[in-house]
């Protein structure tokens, strides 16, 4: 298996991976535009030519990054996919100087076992100025944030 920067002929598979998980409320929808315009920070696992997860990495401020969209491939769950794209991302963070990340999801347990920590969103402002506050689910947010100090 392969972790990389995500590439044209990636797009379509990574919002097949995004979207089959939003339409079970598990993550935001991202249109195939969003996908191409943004695609300079998406990473994938690919695997005898297949896409088998996804993940972002957004830099949000000066001193935070997000790790967003972050999807496993169904029937993939459980190898070490997730995690080796989450460590994929926290070395670019590092690389570009970021000395945090956070995550808002739904699988605390597994950002734990990534060394994250559940904070309060109140401590990731220009989050909730940003992406939050055009989300649907902003009133009824159950998303739980993680942050990494690295």
């Amino acid at each position: 298996m392969e972790i990389r920067k995500a590439k044209v002929t990636d797009a379509q598979a990574i919002h097949e991976l995004i979207n089959h998980y939003a339409e079970f409320d598990r993550m935001l929808f991202r249109s195939v535009s969003y996908i191409y315009e943004n695609l300079q920070i998406f990473n994938v696992a690919e695997e005898n030519g297949q896409i088998v997860g996804c993940g972002a990495l957004q830099i949000i401020w000066s001193d935070l990054g997000e790790i967003q969209s972050l999807a496993i491939a169904e029937g993939q769950k459980g190898r070490g996919i997730g995690k080796d794209l989450v460590s994929y991302m926290i070395l670019q963070a590092k690389e570009l100087g970021l000395p945090r990340v956070f995550a808002l999801t739904l699988e605390p347990e597994f950002f734990e076992k990534m060394g994250f920590e559940v904070v309060d969103k109140a401590q990731l402002p220009m989050k909730v100025w940003s992406d939050c506050a055009k989300c649907p689910k902003q009133d009824h947010c159950d998303e739980i944030a993680m942050l990494k100090v690295i």
